[in-house]
């Protein structure tokens, strides 16, 4: 006779065991239910940190996804991003933006072994927790390209504003609004709390010279340009400052109309007839008529 396995569990036992588990959900009611099977070839692992993130949007998170999978040396710029998809170049760069502040991406511009310098993109699966890469990082010799600062250095703080003469709470809010709405023109323009905070002042400096909130949110929102917006708040203060437009033009306030003196009834010293005047004098009437010549 076979020797019996006393250690292992009954049928019976174990699905006692498993109602037993406070993670295990019975699927008898609504909501998801996973039917999988286990990956053995092309697959990527992605982490619950992205996939579940609470900051990141679906596209952000998605763009991520198909960049873990890329192999080595693929090319992810956002030309060839928008050409894989069809979620258009602008979208996609506000999503690798999202990427880039989460850590999630790096783009470095680097020398190769041969001497050759060019942009990298280094996707991170673990933000945090990356190595070094083999090539050397290089400052970019054009001043209109400069690198991005280590994330271990203090960000440049942000240029002033224009100052509003009225720091009212209501014309505040009014600019704190306008700002916030920007990112429905262009997703290139989404503002921090914190960024909006520093340049809501410079909108109500706008607002105080006779600007409508639709003329100042066009002004700073027109002809912006093709390439990505690293820092839209830095972006946004210099066209407050550069094209803040004059005050209105000086209004003398108006002269008031003179005012008419009230007199008192009185009685004419030629007629005797009442009038309006000051004692003593003649109406209307007897004023008109010439002085009569008292001599001779």
């Amino acid at each position: 006779m076979d020797t019996q396995h006393l250690s292992a569990p009954s049928r019976t036992q174990a699905e006692l065991a498993d109602n037993k588990r406070p993670n295990r959900r019975s699927h008898s009611g609504g909501g998801l239910v996973h039917d999988h099977t286990r990956h053995t070839t092309r697959f990527t692992v992605i982490g619950n940190h992205l996939a579940q993130h609470p900051e990141l949007s679906l596209l952000a998170i998605g763009l991520a996804t198909h960049i873990q999978s890329l192999p080595q040396s693929a090319r992810v710029d956002i030309k060839s991003l928008a050409a894989r998809f069809t979620e258009g170049a602008t979208r996609i760069a506000a999503a690798l933006r999202e990427l880039e502040t989460h850590g999630y991406l790096r783009r470095e511009r680097v020398r190769t072994p041969a001497g050759r310098i060019v942009t990298r993109t280094i996707s991170c699966n673990q933000p945090g927790r990356g190595g070094h890469a083999d090539a050397e990082p290089v400052r970019p010799t054009h001043p209109a390209r400069p690198s991005r600062p280590a994330k271990n250095q203090p960000r440049k703080p942000l240029p002033a504003v224009p100052q509003p003469a009225n720091r009212s709470a209501t014309l505040l809010q009014t600019a704190t609004d306008l700002l916030a709405d920007l990112r429905r023109t262009d997703p290139r323009l989404l503002l921090s709390a914190c960024d909006t905070a520093h340049l809501a002042p410079g909108v109500a400096a706008w607002l105080e010279r006779d600007l409508s909130p639709s003329a100042v949110s066009h002004a700073l929102a027109k002809d912006l340009p093709s390439e990505p917006i690293h820092r839209p708040a830095a972006f946004l203060a210099h066209r407050l400052t550069a094209q803040l437009p004059p005050p209105p033009p000086f209004r003398a306030p108006e002269t008031p109309p003179a005012v008419r003196v009230q007199y008192p009834m009185t009685n004419c010293d030629g007629c005797d007839r009442g009038f309006r005047g000051p004692k003593g004098s003649r109406c209307h009437d007897c004023r008109a008529e010439p002085t009569p010549d008292l001599k001779g």
